[in-house]
């Protein structure tokens, strides 16, 4: 007991000298004394030549922001249609207290996109630096100043991962190149890390199987078969996914879990002679149909390569009639019912563009 009560004393003791020298500590407190100043762009006027876009084309420099004490300092570089900054678009974001960083221009085009100055009209883009510690604490902005920037006309902003399917029970076949069009891609969800894919997979064929795979003439991206069922695999040297016999399943992944599920489903019973776009995405009012190209390997599922298509809204139809429609309320992507909305695009492009006249399943994807 005389040993605890010792321990005890001790243990109280140098909580209390612990408390002191709390107290005793100097409170350091970091303040600005100098906002970054951007001394120099290495341009006063771009024409952006959409031939070169990994060119560089603005070199943006300025002088270290000052503090109080030594500290880690990063920079974020905007830019704006305005002087003001009302509404900034964020260039770029560097640590390690650089301070300097070259766009290129693709970057300084896609900003001029995002401010929304004029195509192949020369326009002012501001430019200033702001400097903060940690997450944006205790930022201090530089002057601005301008460049006259010519911008081309810019590929839609289009922030989605596109799957697709390749393999001999696909209608691709195991030819993964960016040139075929029988690459099919799993339509996205709400939830980024969820696809799904309705349609004909064989099984009776010679190295019967499929993947999935990330970008089109690449294999570096690839999903296959994992150690257990209804798992996947990232490793290239995974098996190939099966199905269980020939006919239509609805295949639904989870890039996340690694995870799958193949369901089958009933056979579609209407085959449709043509299936074809029709909107002011063709340049008039609801009147010229582009048709879509059947698939010959499921009768249900059509694609167009690299269509243009302008600013508007458009329906998918069947057999050049008003009889069997479909629309939709979502851009890009989305399943379209019978009778249904106006499906909206909002940017004039070339276009890859499918559509599953099973499910009204639909994918437009620009091509960069």
């Amino acid at each position: 007991m005389k040993n605890n009560h010792i321990f005890k004393a001790v243990f109280i003791l140098l909580i209390l000298i612990g408390l002191s020298s709390c107290t005793d500590r100097e409170i350091i407190q970091v303040e600005n004394s100098a906002a970054p100043i951007v001394m120099d762009l290495s341009a006063e006027h771009l024409f952006l030549d959409k031939n070169f876009p990994d060119n560089p084309a603005l070199n943006v420099t300025w002088t270290q922001a000052a503090y109080t004490i030594p500290v880690e300092i990063a920079y974020k570089i905007e830019a704006s249609a305005t002087e003001d900054f009302k509404t900034p678009v964020l260039l770029g974001t560097v640590a390690q207290s650089i301070r300097t960083m070259t766009f290129t221009v693709k970057q300084i085009n896609e900003a001029c996109k995002s401010l929304a100055l004029p195509i192949d009209v020369e326009g002012s883009m501001f430019i200033r630096v702001t400097s903060f510690l940690g997450v944006n604490q205790m930022s201090a902005v530089s002057n601005a100043t301008s460049v006259k920037v010519t911008p081309y006309a810019a590929s839609p902003t289009y922030d989605f991962q596109d799957l697709f399917l390749v393999g001999a029970s696909t209608a691709a076949g195991w030819d993964n190149s960016a040139t075929n069009s029988n690459l099919l891609p799993l339509l996205k969800t709400a939830d980024p890390s969820k696809y799904t894919f309705t349609g004909y997979f064989k099984k009776d064929v010679t190295d019967a199987g499929f993947k999935i795979i990330k970008v089109k003439g690449s294999w570096d991206a690839q999903f296959g078969a994992g150690a257990t069922a209804g798992t996947l695999s990232t490793d290239g040297g995974s098996g190939n996914l099966q199905v269980p016999a020939d006919g239509y399943y609805k295949l639904s992944i989870d890039i996340d879990a690694l995870t799958y599920t193949l369901e089958t489903v009933t056979a579609p019973v209407t085959v449709y002679t043509n299936i074809s776009i029709i909107g002011t995405v063709n340049g008039d009012d609801f009147v010229t149909d582009k048709q879509l190209t059947q698939s010959s390997f499921d009768p249900h599922l059509w694609s167009a390569s690299a269509i243009t298509l302008s600013e508007g809204e458009f329906k998918f139809r069947a057999n050049n009639s008003w009889d069997t429609s479909w629309g939709g309320s979502s851009e890009y992507f989305g399943t379209a019912t019978q009778g249904g909305a106006n499906i909206p695009l909002a940017s004039e492009w070339i276009y890859d563009v499918y559509f599953n006249d099973a499910t009204g399943d639909y994918t437009l994807i620009p091509i960069k």
